[in-house]
């Protein structure tokens, strides 16, 4: 990272080392689901989950925060803080996904809600493949507000609702900066004397460090994720592993929570 400082690169070995965690429960729980299908595909075939169950669904979110978190790393590293915060707003959606279905599987039951979100997930893209232009296709998926709304009445342990839903708003809001480009994002790219914009990246600048802290959370906040998949999926060998190596992540970062979220229970 940048200017290689010592915490950096013990925050880059910490990401490494969380990601062949996270992978080989991965790996374990993909295997627990019935596998994809060829299914025909205009000229062609594609794979897909006929089944298209709630597991399946978590497997699939789950692909995409892991891979998203290698992204992190990979653009971090080069200095791209920008398209760093982009990915890091869509892993705070994957994120919220998965917290969102597992709980149906653990704290809850398979709501309405789960139902209408999971219908607009597993739909086509388009329902006239050979004429996409022709396509009515319109997913009707909850607004971000009712799944997070979820979330805080079902995991929330008794916190402040309003608080938790207004610091997940919040944090949406902050990142959705980095996606639609505005201005005072945009503007974390000049720097330096005299100021000019960085369009190679921002290595070698205060800015590292402080999007190599940012980058932790969403590590460690995926982890916490893999977790509830795991609870879901009722493996509690592997949620108790995973929450052996949670503690240790968290002492290996310095960081030393008392509070735990109610899916590791």
């Amino acid at each position: 990272f940048g200017n290689k400082s010592v915490t950096t690169i013990h925050m880059r070995h910490l990401f490494h080392e969380a990601l062949k965690v996270m992978d080989g429960a991965f790996r374990r729980m993909e295997t627990e689901v019935p596998p994809p299908q060829m299914r025909p595909w205009k000229d062609g075939f594609v794979l897909r989950y006929v089944e298209q169950t709630i597991e399946q669904a978590l497997i699939l979110k789950l692909a995409r925060v892991i891979s998203g978190l290698r992204a992190v790393d990979i653009l971090l590293y080069h200095g791209h803080i920008q398209e760093q915060g982009v990915l890091q707003r869509t892993l705070d959606e994957l994120n919220e996904d998965v917290m969102f279905l597992s709980a149906a599987l653990t704290n809850d039951h398979v709501t309405d809600l789960h139902k209408r979100y999971l219908a607009a997930f597993w739909a086509e893209e388009f329902d006239v493949p050979e004429d996409p232009i022709s396509s009515t296709q319109k997913r009707d998926t909850p607004r971000r507000k009712k799944i997070r709304a979820y979330i805080v009445r079902v995991l929330g342990g008794g916190l402040d609702a309003s608080r938790q839903a207004d610091i997940g708003e919040t944090i949406g809001k902050t990142y959705s900066g980095f996606v639609h480009g505005a201005s005072p994002h945009i503007m974390d790219m000049c720097g330096g004397d005299p100021p000019k914009f960085h369009l190679a990246g921002m290595r070698g600048t205060v800015r590292i460090n402080e999007y190599a802290d940012d980058a932790w959370n969403y590590f460690y906040r995926s982890l916490i994720s893999v977790m509830a998949v795991s609870k879901a999926f009722g493996d509690k060998e592997l949620v108790d592993a995973l929450y052996q190596y949670k503690v240790k992540f968290e002492s290996a970062s310095g960081k030393n929570f008392d509070g735990e979220s109610r899916i590791a229970t």
